[in-house]
């Protein structure tokens, strides 16, 4: 039976602390992937605990990898197919798709009830574009998917819609250059969340992968990696609730060690964006340090989160909180993610008061009946982000009651703990 957490701050709201945070679940899925690509060339350090990250170097492990190595026996294939289940593990759905695609073997790719409502069909139908052999086993366009390894390559032009999801772009471009053509990816339309995919070219560069970026096109030639060992920073996604716990306090002074101003994670934007609720960021000797400056900039401005849509909830919340009647693009992504986390977002603040309005893309906030109960309690549809993005609000709420409080396992399994080293009280119910 799940548990929940009954977050409390007693005393002043001054918070002074310093929390080591988790590897990025970002980097280390990139990493893994392109680790057991390269057959143990490249190594990983500093390896996330996330649940996502552990899944999926889990299901690595057991296709035949010791550490980040993958050895695929090539007579390996046979009639029946091998389960690999990712669980909640959107990421891992998405990069094995295509993994497995290029590999040796017969596989039935699933998930949770909810990955099963989770649409793949854009990337499964390019992967069959490139000649994989891919068909779904239940509902189409959706997981689970039976795949047929290794493809056969039959082009190495495909074309993908920029705006859905950059997972998709960067499942393709990992393996682009085991194919025996390569591939060039054509992006149609705007490309939603580019960090995500210029981290992912980043990250093949450190190994030797070269790639050409013109206009819309990516081509990445066959070639081999070279031997190194991919690095993974602290998680940008976990700092900004650090932003938000810095922004709801009276005073604030935290230390993020080995955080680094310049990253290849598009979330680092958050230390930007904070900028507007008076949240300055210094660089220090061990890493960076938020603080609050008391001073709030004009937010009568539309905030465009297209290149960020995980901090979405952590910010939109924020401004909820403050009584800020901020707007916000960028977020069609979000309605596909661990749940649809737009309706989720408006059925929770509504608790507090607040409406999240949609009119032609742009969500509006409307906090003129914003109020704090003496006790709230949210709702989590099985997304870490909605636990770690509302918990904060314990700064301003007597008792802040989180459903299912494992779901931050998902990406930052240390949160609750983190937070009893900022002051808050989380005891488990």
């Amino acid at each position: 039976m799940s548990k929940n957490a009954l977050v409390s701050f007693k005393g002043t709201k001054n918070i002074n602390a310093e929390i080591q945070l988790t590897g990025s679940k970002s980097e280390c899925n990139r990493a893994l992937i392109i680790s057991a690509l390269s057959k143990n060339l490249v190594k990983v350090d500093n390896l996330s605990n996330a649940a996502d990250t552990v899944t999926l170097n889990d299901i690595l492990n057991k296709l035949g990898v010791e550490g980040s190595d993958l050895r695929v026996d090539a007579n390996r294939k046979t009639a029946n197919s091998e389960l690999v289940d990712v669980g909640p593990a959107g990421t891992a759905m998405r990069f094995l798709s295509a993994y497995l695609s290029a590999k040796n073997g017969n596989f039935l790719l699933t998930g949770t009830e909810r990955m099963k409502q989770r649409p793949i069909g854009i990337l499964a139908e390019a992967l069959k574009t490139i000649g994989a052999d891919i068909s779904y086993a239940e509902a189409e366009g959706f997981p689970p998917l039976n795949i047929n390894g290794p493809l056969d390559q039959k082009t190495n032009q495909v074309r993908i819609k920029g705006d859905i999801s950059s997972q998709y772009i960067s499942a393709l471009l990992m393996i682009a250059p085991v194919l025996p053509q390569g591939l060039t990816l054509e992006i149609e339309g705007e490309l939603t969340s580019r960090p995500y995919v210029d981290m992912t070219l980043d990250m093949l560069a450190e190994v030797g992968i070269e790639h050409r970026w013109n206009g819309n096109s990516i081509t990445i030639e066959p070639q081999a990696f070279k031997p190194g060992t991919l690095v993974v920073e602290p998680d940008w996604s976990a700092a900004s609730y650090w932003y938000s716990i810095a922004a709801l306090a009276h005073e604030a002074e935290i230390n993020l060690p080995a955080l680094k101003e310049k990253s290849l994670q598009g979330d680092s934007q958050i230390k930007n964006i904070m900028k507007i609720f008076g949240i300055a960021t210094s660089k220090t000797e061990k890493g960076i340090s938020i603080s609050n400056l008391g001073l709030s900039l004009d937010t009568n401005q539309i905030l465009d989160l297209k290149t960020c849509p995980d901090l979405a909830q952590t910010i939109i919340v924020i401004a909820a909180a403050l009584g800020k009647n901020m707007a916000f693009t960028g977020l069609e992504t979000l309605k596909i993610k661990e749940t649809d986390r737009i309706a989720a977002l408006q059925n929770e603040l509504a608790k507090i008061g607040v409406t999240l309005a949609e009119k032609n893309l742009i969500y509006t906030l409307n906090t003129d009946n914003l109020h704090f109960p003496d006790k709230i309690t949210i709702a989590t549809y099985e997304d870490h982000r909605m636990a770690m993005a509302f918990a904060p609000l314990a700064l301003l709420i007597n008792e802040v009651e989180i459903e299912d409080m494992q779901v931050v396992e998902k990406s930052y399994p240390y949160y609750w703990e983190d937070l009893k080293k900022a002051g808050f009280e989380v005891k488990e119910i």
